[in-house]
């Protein structure tokens, strides 16, 4: 029994969902993602993308650890931008019209450790969502950020605090 109180308080920055909270850090910002895919070619513009990714990012970072969410002066800092929000055609019918579309979206973020800038880094994140080309982007729209926002956002979550 000794063994197991002393792991337990030996492995203080370790909790049992994954996430290793780098040493010193309390808190951690979030800011805004701001959307640039509308000026890249084969981009859209989506009012309110910007907004709905930068709260879910904000929203798994609060449900998967102890982390305090500040507005400024974070010890963790995630900024970014939303490069990419497009739609391609993925597979043609024998009438060589599209069968099926894919929603693409990417993400430019800098992580920012201030008590560590070893940690620090810039990744690209993307996912990507498919579905019939007869369906229109309204009618797919919140089940596809849903899928894409969670993958994108896990994605983040372990390169930054999982460290997987």
């Amino acid at each position: 029994m000794l063994l197991y109180n002393t792991c337990l308080t030996s492995c203080g920055i370790y909790s049992f969902t994954g996430t290793s909270i780098p040493a010193g850090a309390n808190t951690f910002q979030v800011n805004y993602f701001e959307n640039q895919a509308g000026s890249r070619p084969g981009s859209t513009v989506e009012p309110g993308l910007d907004r709905d990714f930068t709260l879910a990012l904000q929203d798994i970072i609060l449900g998967q650890t102890n982390l305090s969410l500040v507005k400024t002066g974070g010890d963790l800092v995630y900024e970014g931008e939303i490069t990419q929000y497009s739609i391609t055609p993925m597979t043609s019918t024998a009438n060589l019209t599209a069968a099926q579309n894919r929603l693409s979206m990417s993400v430019n973020l800098r992580y920012s450790n201030t008590n560590n800038e070893e940690d620090d880094f810039e990744q690209r994140f993307s996912f990507f969502y498919d579905f019939p080309a007869e369906a229109q982007l309204y009618d797919i729209q919140n089940q596809a950020h849903e899928v894409i926002f969670e993958r994108i956002t896990q994605d983040i979550y372990n390169a930054t605090l999982a460290k997987w």
